[in-house]
């Protein structure tokens, strides 16, 4: 089955059936022109002849009129008359070759008769009487049909020149044009998960492609920083793991080297379910990230009060802020329709981070501010500044902004901001990170529902 056709065989196409349609149109125009032309010459000599002959008529008897149109006649071979009386009788023909029928009504026609063409006028000999004979003239245009047939197979040739030849010029042309497009398709069909970094020259494109090409270039980059971030995370998740998977290991070959107490059995189970209830959180924070990337965050809506939610929070850090020496703060309030687990665990995230990395004798503060279209949820904490080029890498998966700050511990894999802000957006707002002046904020802004 033959596929569809190319992109060049078309334009060439359609390059070729617009010639050929302006041609036939010029020719068609052109040819009616010179037919229009043809009549009009021929009705203007005939109209001359008519008036001629009408004089040479004049008071004359049949001998004397006779010998006048002979006259007449005999100047143009290609003239030849017909006289007939008011009662329809035939009195005259000039030429056996005058077809035996002719239109009866006054005026030009045009009759075809064998192998030859006749203009015809008819017209009264004497137009002020009622009852006067007849003039038929006749005037042979054979000759100006020819010249009409040679120059419509003229118009039909040179319309099939024109489109074979635009046709070809066409294709040739299209070939050009495409070729930068053929570029884009080696360069393109070129790229693997090892050559993301591959792009296609926007200056060397025309303007039509450019903004094409500038789009696929941008696709390459999202893909390449996606493959890359992928690449990292894989390498971070088998990181993550290798670790509490090799304490697992050896704890528990440790422990089958000898014959031991029930006591003994009993701690290294403990500690391999501690490592092992870190890592299905893990993975269920994994999961839960995975979930958002694909869009299957799904809020429940209802009319939450950020100042409680935001309370009971503070009274659950509460111990651990008071054994830190870290003072706990909220001011002002708001309402929104969000989803209030979600919303719990994203802030619960930001006031462990800043739990975390608050000195002791530090301050922990959460603004509200209740704005007209949104809410504005702040967690500031006092302390040392994140550098300003780690900010934008703060909420990616594993990321730490300082590893020298990294606990002993594994509890803390890096995945709470990511969280986060996959909370944040599945209720269509934005969260970013401010350092400045010994204090960090993570801003939250949340855009404010129709509460019933």
């Amino acid at each position: 089955m033959r596929g569809p056709w190319s992109l060049s065989s078309r334009l060439a196409l359609l390059f070729a059936a617009c010639t050929a349609v302006v041609s036939l149109l010029a020719g068609v125009l052109f040819s009616r022109a010179s037919e229009a032309h043809f009549i009009e010459l021929d009705q203007q000599l005939l109209e001359g002849k008519l008036i001629g002959l009408r004089h040479a008529l004049q008071d004359l008897d049949a001998e004397q009129a006779q010998r006048r149109l002979e006259d007449e006649l005999s100047r143009q071979a290609d003239l030849a008359l017909r006289i007939k009386g008011s009662d329809g009788v035939r009195w005259y023909d000039s030429s056996i070759r005058i077809p035996a029928r002719l239109p009866e009504r006054p005026g030009l026609s045009t009759v075809s008769e064998a192998d030859s063409d006749y203009r015809v006028l008819n017209a009264p000999l004497y137009p002020e009487r009622a009852h006067s004979p007849q003039l038929t003239l006749l005037l042979d245009i054979t000759h100006h049909q020819h010249f009409l047939q040679r120059m419509q197979r003229l118009i039909w040739l040179t319309v099939g020149l024109s489109a074979l030849a635009t046709a070809l010029l066409g294709a040739w042309t299209a070939r050009r044009a495409l070729r930068p497009l053929r570029r884009m398709g080696v360069i393109t069909g070129g790229v693997s998960a090892h050559s993301l970094n591959a792009r296609l020259p926007e200056a060397q494109m025309p303007a039509e492609l450019a903004e094409l090409a500038h789009s696929i270039n941008a696709m390459l980059g999202r893909l390449d920083d996606a493959f890359q971030r992928l690449s990292a995370f894989s390498a971070d998740i088998a990181h993550e793991l290798r670790t509490p998977l090799s304490n697992l290991l050896t704890h528990t070959q440790v422990t089958l080297t000898r014959e031991r107490s029930l006591e003994d059995y009993r701690e290294a189970l403990h500690s391999n379910l501690e490592e092992l209830q870190w890592m299905a959180q893990l993975v269920n924070d994994m999961l839960y990230l995975a979930k958002a990337d694909h869009g299957l965050l799904a809020p429940n809506r209802e009319p939450l009060a950020l100042a409680e939610e935001v309370d009971v929070l503070l009274e659950f850090f509460a111990p651990l802020a008071e054994d830190a020496n870290v003072r706990l703060s909220r001011e002002g309030d708001g309402g929104l329709d969000g989803d209030r687990n979600m919303l719990r665990r994203a802030l619960s995230n930001l006031l462990d981070n800043a739990l975390r990395f608050t000195p002791e004798g530090g301050d922990v503060r959460v603004r509200i501010v209740d704005e007209v279209q949104r809410v504005r949820v702040s967690v500031e904490n006092s302390g040392e500044e994140i550098p300003a080029d780690r900010l934008p890498r703060l909420f990616d998966r594993f990321y730490r902004a300082d590893p020298a700050r990294q606990e002993s511990r594994s509890e803390h894999a890096g995945l709470g901001l990511a969280i986060t802000r996959s909370i944040i957006r599945a209720h269509g707002g934005e969260i970013r990170c401010e350092s400045a002046d010994g204090w960090t904020c993570f801003l939250i802004e949340l855009p404010k529902l129709h509460q019933a």
